[in-house]
Parts: C-alpha cells; structure tokens; sequence
C-alpha cells in the first residue's frame, strides 16, 4: 500500500510562523510535523510515499528529499496553486493506484499523532473508504460525522455522539469518481481546486464509508498556540 501526505496548504492561520516556513515544517520537539508522519508510515511498512505541495513547496523537497534518510521512497506531487484535499488526491491519483481497487492512506501533514499505522484496518469491498475519527478536541465541539454501526453518517440532531475526522483515511480510487467518470477525467486533465468534506458527506449519506474511532494523542496543529501546547509535552 501507498501513502500520501497532504503538505500543499498556506496555513493562513499559522501566520507567520507559515511566512517563510511551509506548515509541515514546522516543529515539535525540534523534529518537523511531516517527519513524524514518515517515520511512522514506514515503521508500519509503508515506505511509498507521495507528498504533494504547493506553498514554499521546494523546501519540503529540499529537507526530505527522496525519502532515503528514512528508508522510505518519496516522490512528489507539484501544485502550482493548493488544490484543496481532493483537488490534490485526484491530482496525484495516478502516483498512488495502478488498479482500481487500490487502496491506499492518506494524512493531512498539519496533525500530530503517534497512531500505530500497523493498526490500519482493512477496507471491505463494499466501502470505497475508510476514515479514522477521534474525541471531539476543544475547537470542534461539535464534531464532524456520526458512527452509526461501523459506518460513517451525518449527524441529524444534536442529541447524536459525533466524532472528529482525524485527518488521516484509506481510500480507493473510485470513491474519487463518484460524481461521474466524465468529471473525473476533466480534473485529470485540468487539475482544479475541490475540498474533500462534501464527498465525504455525500458518501456518508450513500453508505459508501466506513470509519473507526481511535484511542490516541491527536492534534490538529491549527494554530501558533496548539503547536506551542505540542511542544510543551
């Protein structure tokens, strides 16, 4: 299996520690945010790894590299501009899958996590996708999805126990063509901007996505204070 590394954003909100530092590059414990995501993939024996970027991109390439320092193999998927989670996925598609039934990982480079990837589990044939949720944290109280028996849902009423999505998911190549094979090959052709959260609730709401809640440390490291609590631990 594959992996992919979502390092294309600006991180508006982490400015200006984000100025002239691109988001997965910056530190906790003296060690980049991305790093900790490499080391774990390949511990877990993931060691294909394809990164995309887009702000300040070239230093992520500068520091990582081809991935040889962590016994890992990167390649690189080049944004001109960001192109939103699913605009960059759909982008590097042909990096990631060979067949259609492929599955593969993705992580937003902006989380801190120690989550075991040997823990992953299996994606079932009837699922296109699978997202590991966590605890609602303190800046989304309320939560993201619902898990209704072991698949993923959007919540109705806020009487439900919503989770957060983590960040970080397995995926197959067609859960991206869900909209229709003719869209697809457009933005295969002609990379466009596409945020990743409304196919996630359109395929909650189609039964398509399973999803699990993990127990571990977990941190969307959105903001110069939530990377400053990080490197208080």
């Amino acid at each position: 299996m594959k992996a992919m590394i979502l390092a294309a954003g600006r991180g508006e909100r982490m400015r200006p520690l984000t100025d002239d530092c691109p988001k997965p590059l910056l530190q906790v414990n003296g060690i980049p945010l991305i790093e900790y995501h490499i080391k774990n993939l390949v511990a877990a024996g993931i060691e294909n790894i394809v990164i995309n970027h887009a702000w300040l991109g070239q230093k992520i390439v500068d520091y990582l590299g081809c991935g040889k320092q962590f016994s890992a193999n990167i390649s690189y998927s080049e944004e001109l501009i960001a192109l939103e989670t699913a605009g960059g996925i759909i982008k590097a598609l042909p990096m990631l899958t060979e067949h259609e039934d492929d599955v593969f990982m993705v992580i937003n480079a902006d989380i801190y996590s120690d989550f075991d990837f040997k823990q992953l589990p299996s994606l079932s044939a009837e699922c296109s996708a699978h997202l590991l949720l966590v605890e609602n944290p303190e800046h989304n109280r309320q939560g993201d999805f619902v898990l209704v028996e072991g698949m993923l849902a959007n919540p109705k009423s806020k009487q439900e126990v919503t989770y957060t999505f983590s960040g970080m998911a397995l995926y197959r190549k067609s859960f991206f063509e869900q909209d229709s094979a003719t869209r697809y090959q457009a933005l295969m052709a002609q990379p466009a901007v596409q945020p990743l959260a409304p196919m996630l609730r359109a395929g909650a709401d189609q039964q398509k996505i399973s999803a699990s809640v993990i127990d571990t440390t977990w941190t969307d490291v959105g903001t110069p204070e939530r990377l400053a609590r990080l490197n208080t631990i």
